[in-house]
């Protein structure tokens, strides 16, 4: 097994971030440090460190939260994060989310300590769909939804055509359901405030395969090994 697949797998962090553990000298193999990504190691044998931490190939995880609003998507904040929820599970300093969500959003938030996984999912390159519900100010109309579909130009980006939907529209609020592959931050908020109909409330209800569904908000639940195994090939793994 390649060193920065066995790291990634076992929680230090996405793939990209493995690699500069690496290449920085911060890991060793029975003793010895090593620098090349790709070395082969077997992980029942070898004694691999992390500046001195031992490196335990665990069970993987994968988690899909229902984050509650004003919680930061988060390892590590001086606010509240959504590792806090996560009651019951060995060893939760090696999950990460992935992905963001903004701290006043809801919604499907996936967990897990498989970087590789998580790296696919957040690349560009696999065009991950995410959807999300949104309330937004005022009575939207069909025609003012155009600019999502076609795609919006930023300072920072432009945003690839987005799939949306109004579900109900009134003259205080209007209900939308807007799907997304890219993941910039508050995306969905800067479109809708560009056609002036600012966000009142987000939810996001689907990550690629997964759906929010029943799930109550603040709880999680493991993914199923179908979910699994779908939410693999998305991103071209098995």
């Amino acid at each position: 097994m390649r060193l920065d697949r066995l790291l990634a797998e076992a929680g230090f962090g996405t793939r990209s971030q493995v690699k500069k553990l690496i290449i920085k000298g911060h890991v060793t193999v029975n003793g010895e440090v090593v620098t090349v990504p790709k070395f082969q190691v077997n992980p029942e044998k070898d004694e691999v460190l992390v500046d001195g931490e031992a490196v335990e190939y665990e069970k993987d995880y994968y988690l899909i939260l229902n984050k509650p609003r004003g919680y930061v998507t988060s390892t590590k904040d001086r606010e509240m994060t959504v590792m806090e929820l996560l009651t019951g599970i060995p060893r939760p300093e090696k999950l990460f989310p992935v992905g963001r969500l903004d701290k006043d959003a809801e919604g499907l938030l996936l967990i897990t300590n498989d970087g590789e996984l998580a790296h696919r999912l957040t690349h560009p390159k696999w065009k991950v769909p995410k959807t999300y519900y949104a309330v937004v100010e005022g009575e939207l109309k069909e025609k003012e939804l155009e600019p999502l579909r076609r795609g919006m130009e930023f300072k920072d980006f432009k945003s690839k055509p987005a799939k949306v939907r109004i579900l109900s529209s009134g003259k205080e609020s209007s209900e939308v359901e807007i799907e997304i592959t890219e993941g910039k931050h508050h995306q969905v908020k800067r479109m809708f405030s560009r056609i002036g109909h600012p966000v009142k409330y987000l939810k996001r209800v689907k990550f690629g395969n997964l759906e929010l569904g029943e799930l109550p908000v603040g709880e999680f639940r493991s993914l199923t090994p179908k979910e699994l195994e779908e939410l693999k090939k998305l991103v071209g793994l098995r």
